[in-house]
């Protein structure tokens, strides 16, 4: 009997596509400054996955239009049992 797809070892890869990899890259550099400033602002939880709507949007730029992004997930509190 095989594992459910979710339960199986994905090997942790760099992406090869320049769009998800700069995806990958902000989240590399800035994920752990996005967490502490989510913390600081709502307290210890996490920032649903799931519950979780996204928005983008061109913004004219003379340098070059620019891609804003918006990412609007429900915070859920660390719970204790």
């Amino acid at each position: 009997m095989g594992l459910p797809q979710f339960f199986v070892h994905q090997p942790a890869t760099v992406p090869t596509d320049p769009l998800i990899y700069r995806w990958y890259e902000i989240v590399s550099v800035y994920g752990s400054t996005i967490k502490e400033l989510i913390h600081e602002e709502f307290g210890d939880g996490i920032m649903s996955a799931i519950d979780f709507s996204m928005d983008i949007q061109r913004e004219p730029d003379p340098k070059g239009d620019r891609v804003n992004v918006v990412l609007s997930g429900k915070f859920l509190p660390y719970k204790t049992y």
